[in-house]
């Protein structure tokens, strides 16, 4: 690809999700990151409600890229519930361990203490919700039947309905979440699958893997908190230019020299060993692995 090629101005769109939910925030990072690297690439973040949407709008083709929970991604490209997606990835993000909080002074010390109690899982449109109801359905629980299920019009809502005592949780992952950050502050505490526990939830739903959320990524969490939960990838529409994706990856590869904390897991090597196959790459991001010597 010419340097002129290169320099060419090109204008995307970056579905993310609700206020108050990580996908807005990460994705805010990841714009700073590619114009950091090459200014010509113009990326407009959109709000949209989360991964169920980003999916079928990257499919429509009323978005170019969007983040999408590990979740969705498995269930649109393998044709869960829906026809396979014609969809590719660009890269990874970041892992999302899935974790509830709780307050601190909460009775609550293990997942089955919750049955029966009022959990906020998220926004209806997250991700985060389908990783809930596979992390409970691992432990022969249903999301829905189970527990008093609160479904927030916008992620921000939730801590305030934990801090207040409206949920006795809040259900999410990953590090740096607002929503955790948000009661960690206040004096929260995790709750998480414990060694017996994961390994049902593993044996049951093989696409989700042991993922731990290192100690200090939240106020007052002292120690490393094992759990389970997938990476969640940003994904392009079908019939964007492999050129502008080339020069995507191109722009992120570059980044991980200076990267921030929240795209600390954007990496190409995290990128390869996160996906089943090579095959779900978009061939933009084949190209540039390939030409700088990283690609498979």
């Amino acid at each position: 690809m010419s340097s002129m090629a290169q320099a060419q101005p090109v204008k995307i769109t970056l579905g993310t999700a609700t206020p108050g939910g990580g996908f807005p925030v990460y994705g805010d990072a990841f714009i700073a990151a590619i114009k950091a690297e090459d200014p010509s690439l113009e990326i407009e973040p959109v709000n949209t409600k989360g991964s169920t949407e980003n999916v079928p709008r990257l499919e429509a083709g009323t978005l170019d890229l969007a983040l999408v929970q590990g979740e969705v991604v498995h269930e649109a490209l393998d044709g869960i519930g829906r026809p396979p997606a014609n969809l590719k990835i660009l890269t990874a993000i970041y892992p999302t361990a899935g974790l509830f909080v709780v307050k601190s002074d909460s009775p609550y010390r293990k997942i089955a203490d919750l049955k029966g109690q009022k959990i906020a899982w998220g926004a209806a449109g997250s991700g985060l919700v389908i990783l809930g109801r596979y992390v409970m359905d691992g432990l022969g629980l249903d999301a829905a039947k189970d527990f008093q299920p609160v479904y927030l019009e916008r992620a921000g809502d939730g801590p305030a309905m934990v801090l207040d005592g409206r949920v006795a949780a809040l259900w999410g992952g990953g590090i740096g979440w607002p929503g955790f950050k948000a009661v960690m502050e206040r004096g929260g505490r995790f709750l998480a699958p414990d060694v017996s526990e994961i390994e049902r939830v593993l044996g049951k739903h093989k696409f989700l893997k042991p993922i731990t959320q290192p100690a200090d990524s939240y106020p007052h969490q002292l120690t490393a908190i094992p759990s389970v939960g997938s990476w969640s990838f940003v994904m392009a529409r079908p019939g964007l230019d492999a050129a502008v994706v080339a020069r995507l990856a191109k722009a992120l590869h570059q980044a991980e020299a200076h990267a921030s904390s929240q795209m600390a897991d954007t990496t190409a090597k995290n990128t390869l060993a996160a996906v089943t196959s090579p095959s779900v790459l978009h061939e933009g991001v084949l190209a540039y692995y390939r030409q700088a010597g990283i690609g498979p």
